[in-house]
C-alpha cells in the first residue's frame, strides 16, 4: 500500500502556494498563483476574496496536473492571518473586499477604545493589545458601514472569518464553517483561556458572535471536499489548519520553549513558545501557537512587523528598479548606508512600537548619498525591525535568545541574512526548505493520521556575526534616532 501524501495550501498575501508532500517530508510537486492587493484610500488595504479562492483552485489544479490525485490522504491549510472575509451563506459570495491584516481603517475606533480604558481587559482575555491589525474591529466596521452585512446578520446568513474559514467553506461547499485555535486567537474575539468566543469582546468592538466560525483544535478533521470544488476527488479530508506564522514555527521542528523564528514575508512575525499563557509588558502579543486534540493549546509570544520584505519592493519601485532582487544587487555595491536611515512605516508601525500614525521616512541624506545607500538602508531597516522585536521578546522572557531561525521568501537573500546576524550579534540559521510553513501544517496533518514526519527544516545555512561592534552600535543609534522622529509625532 502506498504511503499517504498531504497537499498543503500556503495562502499568503502575495501568492497562494500548494505543495504536495510525501510522508517523509519530501516535496513531490509545487505550484504557485500570484495575488494582488489594493490600497483604495490612505491606510486601507484590501484583496478580492473571490480571487483568493480562485488562486487556491488554480494551485490545486496545477498540483494534480503535475502529480495526479492518487495517494493524497488529505489537505492542510496555512493562511495569511488577521485578514477578514465576509460572505453570504446562501449565495457563497463575498459581500465586500477582504479587509487585509495591513489595513488601518479602524485606527481611530481602536484609539478611542484605548483612551476609554478597554485595552487592559482585551489583553487579559486575548493576549492582544487593541489594534486595527486584528479582525475584531474590522468586523465591527463592516457591520456599521456595509449595509448588506446587518441585513444578512439579521437573517442568519452572514458568515465572517479569517482566510482559513473562507477556504474551508468553499472546499466543503458550505458544509463546514470552522477555524482553528491559532487563527481564532488572532481575531481579538477569542478568550484564549477558555478557548471560546467572548460576548464581552464582541460587544466592545460592535461585532457579532453569530457570524463567526466554530473554533477547533488545529489537527481537527475539519471537513471533506465537495464535488467539483477543486481538482481533488470529493471526500478528500481537511486534516489541519494553522495561521502561516504558527505553521512556520511548527515546520522548524519547534515543540518546546527556547527557540525563536522570524518569517520574512510582506510583513514579519517573530514567534517563540512559552511554557504557559503569559502577557507581554514590552509591546508583543500573547497567542496560541497551535492546539491539538490530545495535547490542548501551545502558547507563544509574538511580535508582528507590518512592513518587512515589502519595504524592499517599495524602495525598488521608488528607485526605478525592476524588483527587490535588483535592490539587493544595488545594495551590495556599497559597504554601508553612510548614515542614511529608512524607517518603513508605510502602514504605521507594528510591534513593539504600535503607532498607526507613523509614516515612513528617509533620514540622513547628504549630497553624497546615492541610490545604493538607500538600497542598503532598506535592507538594514528590515533587519533592525527584527532586532527591535527580538530585544522586546528577551525582556518579556527574562533570558537571552541565542540564535534566530529564519524562513520566508526574503530569507533567501544572503545579504539580508548576514546583516541580520550582524545587527543581532548572534547566528541566524536559515532552513533550506523554502516552504517551511507548508511543511509545518502538513506535518501536523500527517500526525493526525498517525504518521510521524521528522521535525526541523533539514539542511540549514548559518550566518555568523562579523560586523565591527562600533559600526553595529552606530547603526542601532541612527535607527533609534530615526524612530524617535517618526513615533507619535504625526499630526
Amino acid at each position: 500500500m502506498a504511503t499517504p501524501r498531504i497537499l498543503a495550501l500556503d495562502q499568503g498575501t502575495s501568492s497562494t502556494k500548494a505543495v504536495l508532500f510525501e510522508s517523509d517530508g519530501a516535496v513531490v510537486a509545487r505550484a504557485s498563483r500570484p495575488l494582488a492587493s489594493s490600497y483604495p484610500r490612505d491606510g486601507w488595504a484590501e484583496q478580492d476574496a473571490g480571487a483568493i479562492w480562485d488562486s487556491v483552485q488554480g494551485a490545486v489544479a496545477d498540483i494534480v496536473a503535475q502529480a495526479g490525485a492518487e495517494g493524497i490522504a488529505g489537505l492542510a491549510i496555512a493562511n495569511q492571518r488577521e485578514t477578514l472575509v465576509a460572505w453570504d451563506a446562501e449565495t457563497h459570495r463575498p459581500i465586500a473586499p477582504a479587509i487585509l491584516w495591513q489595513c488601518r481603517r479602524t485606527a481611530e475606533a481602536c484609539a478611542a477604545l484605548i483612551v476609554a480604558g478597554h485595552d487592559a481587559r482585551a489583553r487579559d482575555l486575548t493576549g492582544l493589545g487593541i489594534n486595527p491589525l486584528f479582525p475584531a474591529s474590522k468586523l465591527g466596521w463592516l457591520l456599521r458601514h456595509v449595509p448588506t452585512a446587518k441585513d444578512l446578520l439579521a437573517r442568519g446568513r452572514l458568515r465572517a472569518g479569517t482566510v482559513d474559514s473562507w477556504l474551508l467553506w468553499n472546499l466543503t461547499g458550505g458544509a463546514a464553517f470552522a477555524t482553528d485555535h491559532s487563527n481564532a486567537s488572532r481575531t481579538q474575539l477569542l478568550d484564549t483561556a477558555r478557548l471560546e468566543w467572548s460576548e464581552e469582546l464582541a460587544d466592545l468592538f460592535g461585532a457579532s458572535l453569530a457570524a463567526l466560525p466554530e473554533p477547533r483544535p488545529s489537527d481537527s478533521r475539519f471537513g471533506e471536499t465537495a464535488p467539483n470544488a477543486t481538482a481533488l476527488p470529493a471526500g478528500t479530508p481537511v486534516l489541519a489548519m494553522m495561521g502561516d506564522s504558527h505553521a512556520a514555527l511548527y515546520g522548524h521542528g519547534v515543540r518546546a520553549p527556547g527557540i525563536v523564528k522570524a518569517t520574512y514575508g510582506t510583513g514579519s512575525s517573530l514567534m517563540t513558545l512559552t511554557p504557559r499563557r503569559i502577557a507581554s509588558a514590552h509591546g508583543l502579543s500573547g497567542t496560541i501557537a497551535w492546539s491539538t486534540r490530545a495535547g490542548g493549546p501551545a502558547h507563544a509570544l509574538e511580535g508582528n512587523i507590518t512592513v518587512s520584505a515589502q519595504a524592499a519592493a517599495f524602495a525598488a519601485q521608488l528607485l526605478g528598479l525592476p524588483d527587490a532582487a535588483a535592490l539587493s544587487d544595488l545594495a551590495q555595491t556599497v559597504e554601508g548606508s553612510e548614515g542614511v536611515t529608512f524607517v518603513p512605516a508605510l502602514a504605521g508601525l507594528g510591534a513593539p512600537h504600535w503607532d498607526d500614525r507613523a509614516r515612513g521616512t528617509l533620514a540622513g541624506l547628504t549630497l553624497g548619498s546615492q541610490p545604493a545607500h538607500v538600497a542598503r538602508a532598506t535592507l538594514e531597516a528590515i533587519a533592525l525591525q527584527i532586532a527591535d522585536v527580538l530585544a522586546a521578546m528577551e525582556q518579556d522572557l527574562g533570558q537571552r535568545l541565542d540564535s534566530l531561525r529564519a524562513d520566508g521568501g526574503a530569507s533567501a537573500n544572503d545579504l539580508l541574512m548576514q546583516l541580520q546576524a550582524d545587527l543581532l550579534d548572534r547566528p541566524v540559521i536559515r532552513g533550506e526548505v523554502a516552504e517551511v510553513g507548508a511543511l509545518g501544517v502538513a506535518t501536523l496533518a500527517f500526525a493526525s493520521l498517525g504518521v510521524e514526519v521528522a521535525g526541523g527544516e533539514g539542511r540549514t545555512t548559518t550566518f555568523t556575526p562579523r560586523m565591527d561592534p562600533a559600526r553595529r552600535e552606530a547603526l542601532h543609534r541612527g535607527w533609534r534616532a530615526a524612530l524617535d522622529r517618526v513615533l507619535h509625532h504625526a499630526p
